[in-house]
Order: structure tokens, then C-alpha cells, then sequence
């Protein structure tokens, strides 16, 4: 198992670029009121058949060559139902596919968000081929981070690689997401 929730969401995603998605949408929300951390990740991908969206709760079913398990989706599945929470994958073929997991915030046996702001990072300067949308929420309190709006600021010419505008990235997520919770320990 993955020891903080950001690894299994950037594993997740990383799901989604295979799949050939043009548009990748990550939300978290904490809900301290609630006891509750969900977690959507949303793609529009090619999607997967009733029978294939079974199998990839199976630990011992990949499409993958390079390795003979395919542990992301079982583990987050495990991860967030053993917290008390929720699980669900919703997938179409040809339209994509939405994996949504439900924690109990202050169970014991959740795992620490980890470092979402660098899963997040990672996925849009590494990615540069496919729009992101992220949306951190923590109570009332929210920020986005659209992959579209940079784009449009900056051209069409500019890479997210480019040493400039991947510190601006970093910094817009760590000081949104201090702001957005205050620097707590999710």
C-alpha cells in the first residue's frame, strides 16, 4: 500500500494519461465538520467496459506489460474502505472514467494526505500534453489550478518545464493550499 493518499492519486492519474485523456480533473476535499477527505479523479479517457471497470478491482488483473499486478486501484479501494469511507469507479467506454474515494478523516487508520501539491505538480509539468483541473478544498475555503488558464496567459509557445513557469506552479499549489487550510496536518 502506498503510505500517503497523494501517492495513490498521482498513480490514479497516471491511469488516466494511459487512457489517453485530453482533460484530467483531481479534487480534494477535506471536510473537517464532516470527518470526511474525498478524493474524485475524473478523466475522459477510453474508458473501460463493465467487465474491464470490474477487473481493475482485481490486484492480479493489468493491462500493463511491464509489470504482472495492478495494485493502485485495489490498494486506494482498500485504503479508503478501511477508514470506515467509501469507494467507486464509474467508467464508459469511449467516455471516460471517474474513481472517487471516501475517507474517514479522523480514523486511525487513515493515511496522511502526504504531499498533494507535488503529485500535482508533477502530473502537470511532466504532462504537458494534457489539461489539468485541480481543485483543493478544505471547509468553506477552496482555489483551482487550470492548466487551461496558464495556457492561455501564456501562449501556446511556453513549456511547463520551462525553469520560470515550473517555480510559479510549485509556488501557486504550496502557498493556495497554505492558504486554503492554514497549513494543517491532513
Amino acid at each position: 500500500m502506498m503510505p500517503e493518499i497523494a501517492l495513490n492519486i498521482l498513480d490514479i492519474a497516471e491511469n488516466s494519461v494511459r487512457a489517453g485523456a485530453s482533460l484530467i480533473e483531481i479534487a480534494v476535499s477535506v471536510q473537517p465538520e464532516e470527518d470526511k477527505l474525498t478524493v474524485v479523479i475524473k478523466d475522459d479517457g477510453c474508458g473501460m467496459t463493465p467487465e474491464e471497470t470490474e477487473k481493475v478491482l482485481d490486484p492480479f488483473y493489468t493491462t500493463r506489460t511491464t509489470r504482472k499486478v495492478g495494485l493502485g486501484v485495489p490498494f486506494f479501494r482498500q485504503a479508503a474502505e478501511s477508514t470506515g469511507g467509501s469507494f467507486r469507479i464509474v467508467s464508459e467506454k469511449g467516455k471516460g472514467t471517474v474513481v472517487t474515494a471516501v475517507f474517514t478523516l479522523s480514523h486511525i487508520d487513515r493515511m496522511p494526505l502526504g504531499s498533494i501539491s507535488a503529485s500535482v505538480y508533477t502530473l502537470v509539468v511532466f504532462n504537458e500534453r494534457i489539461d489539468f483541473r485541480y481543485t483543493y478544498c478544505f471547509g468553506e475555503k477552496s482555489f483551482v489550478l487550470d492548466t487551461r488558464s496558464i495556457r492561455e496567459v501564456l501562449g501556446e509557445g511556453i513549456s511547463f518545464s520551462e525553469p520560470e513557469v515550473a517555480a510559479f506552479i510549485k509556488e501557486y499549489l504550496e502557498e493556495n493550499k497554505r492558504e486554503t487550510d492554514g497549513g494543517a496536518d491532513i
